[in-house]
This record gives structure tokens, sequence and C-alpha cells, in this order.
């Protein structure tokens, strides 16, 4: 079975009921977690993912609210005893960088798993197992973002947008998908975050047969039933929701 699994579905602000935006794929080549946002290690454990188990990292870009859990996950593996293999972790050369620079200052040299710096650049293919790829592209963020699609042998895709303004090279990686996790942050439109009314604009575009909005907050950006009408409102046509913590999303072939 391949699935991706919500570990939080927030905006950079937390709710009470929503963490920062983060993610694990849980089928062939994982589990591989995207992003570290909070109180990542205990939200594995909650997803039924043992966290000793991952076989890699993807961090989409080095704002906070996205790598603030990696330097805590990393030393809760050591505590927890994995030692080897050394744990691969893939991104944008910066973003590598800046998660070097915290766990230094955080100087956790004798109780932190051995990191596999990978990094990786837009347009990159990554082989998972059993015919799957990961592909990815680059956002329009604030800073070098990856967006990502998994994608099966008989047709299936899933794509996550990670943080981003509509653009071009997202709505193409999205082309057709059966899913799209993108995000709806704001209320109005701004450079790097993307509307409730423009994520069903590009859902629309690409084709996908359903959108799940992340790094959402009914608080922040707007009331749920609210964001669904402005999904509608961009043209979008297929089933529309916002992300739940835990949320399981299941992907089947022949799509």
């Amino acid at each position: 079975m391949a699935r991706m699994i919500l570990l939080g579905v927030g905006t950079g602000l937390p709710d009470v009921d929503r963490e920062n935006t983060h993610m694990v794929w849980d089928g062939p080549g994982g589990p591989l977690l995207i992003d570290a946002g909070g109180s990542t290690y205990q939200r594995l454990l909650r997803a039924g993912i043992d966290p000793q188990t991952l076989r890699g990292v993807l961090l989409t870009h080095n704002h906070t609210d996205h790598i603030n859990g990696f330097p805590a996950l990393v030393f809760s593996m050591a505590l927890g005893g994995r030692t080897e293999p050394p744990l691969p972790v893939y991104g944008i050369e910066s973003t590598l960088t800046t998660a070097r620079n915290i766990l230094e200052a955080f100087e956790q040299e004798g109780c932190a798993v051995s990191v596999d710096w990978r990094p990786i650049e837009a347009g990159d293919e990554l082989e998972l197992g059993a015919g799957w790829k990961m592909h990815t592209a680059l956002t329009a963020h604030a800073r070098p973002c990856l967006a990502s699609r998994f994608q099966g042998p008989d047709g299936e895709a899933l794509v996550y947008s990670a943080d981003t303004s509509p653009c071009e090279a997202v709505t193409d990686l999205a082309h057709g998908a059966q899913v799209l996790i993108h995000e709806a942050t704001v209320v109005e439109p701004i450079y790097g975050h993307t509307t409730p009314r423009q994520a069903g604009e590009v859902a629309a575009a690409a084709g996908v047969k359903r959108l799940i909005m992340v790094h959402f907050s009914p608080r922040w950006t707007m009331p749920e039933a609210q964001a669904v009408a402005e999904v509608r409102a961009g043209g979008f046509t297929g089933a529309a929701e916002a992300g739940r913590e835990n949320q399981v999303i299941e992907l089947v072939g022949n799509a």
C-alpha cells in the first residue's frame, strides 16, 4: 500500500489542533519524512510509524516552521538506539546548510544520529523502489523550496506543493495526479503563499481528482466551509477538503 500521512496541517503559527505542516510518505522507499515541524517524533508514533525505521527526510526549504523539529528528531532517534544506517536527508543545498548549522549550534554530537546529507535540485528524480519515483520542482516562495510528486507504476500519483504561490512548475508537476496536497495559507494573494481560491485554480488547471488543503488554519485563513467554497469559485469541481492531523491518504493503481 502507498499512502501519505499528514502529521501536521497548520500554518507557521500553530492552532490548538494544527501543528506546523509536515507529513510522511509510507510506501515504497519509505517511511520518508517530508519536513520536520514541531513534535515530529511523537507524531510519527501516533501515526503508527516507528521513527527508528525512517529511510530518509526531505526538507522542502529552510523556513523555521518546516525544520524546527529536525534537531529534536535526530536527538530522539539517538536516544531510541538508532546507530546505523546514517539518516539520508535530502534538500536544496541552502536548506541543508541551514539544517547542518542548527545541529552544530545544538552541539548534539554525542546524542544525535549520523546524517547523510544528500543535496538535490529542482527537476531531480529519486528512485523509491517497486516502480515508484519521486520527482521535484521549484516552487515560488521567499526561499528556494521543493514541491514533490510521488508517481507509481500504474499511473497513480500524489503531489505536495510545499510553500508556494501559484506557479507553472507546480501546476505542471501536479498534472493528472489523483491527489494534490496544496498549501492554502492566506486570504488575499501574496507572493510565496496561496489562497484557497488559487489552490482551486491550480487543482482545476492540473486536472487532479482530489484537493487537500494544508498550511491552512480555520482561524488565521478562513473557516473550512468558506475555504471549500473559494476552491469551487476557483473552478475546481473534484473532491476538496482541509487536511486533518493524522489523516491517511491512500493511493491505488490504474488512476
